[in-house]
């Protein structure tokens, strides 16, 4: 049974900081591609950052230079430094995982940017 479980989630003031966690089990974490995701209220759900299997990172315009995403195969979890957080950074987030057509995802973390 595949599990993603994000953590790291709350409140925090504009220019503030958060570091998300997503840990992944019922996968061989390392062949899979993850992404960060997040979904504001009355919004599509939208990329924010993707690393692939051997490391590669991209980044929505969006959150480039503040947010980095980074992955621990051997802790089979990715995580989303988050930096100059903005109100519009408000969202659940949700992790994906994704390989070979087949994709999991998480339940979600609430972020709230707000002073």
């Amino acid at each position: 049974q595949v599990q993603l479980v994000e953590s790291g989630g709350g409140l925090v003031q504009p220019g503030g900081s958060l570091r998300l966690s997503c840990a992944a089990s019922g996968i061989i974490f390392s062949i899979f591609a993850m992404g960060w995701y997040r979904q504001a209220p009355g919004k599509q759900r939208e990329l924010v950052a993707h690393i692939s299997s051997t490391g590669t990172t991209n980044y929505a315009d969006s959150v480039k230079g503040r947010f980095t995403i980074s992955r621990d195969n051997a802790k089979n979890t990715v995580y989303l430094q988050m930096n100059s957080l903005k109100p519009e950074d408000t969202a659940v987030y949700y992790c994906k995982a994704g390989f070979g057509g087949n994709d999991f995802w998480g339940q979600g973390t609430q972020v709230t940017v707000s002073s």
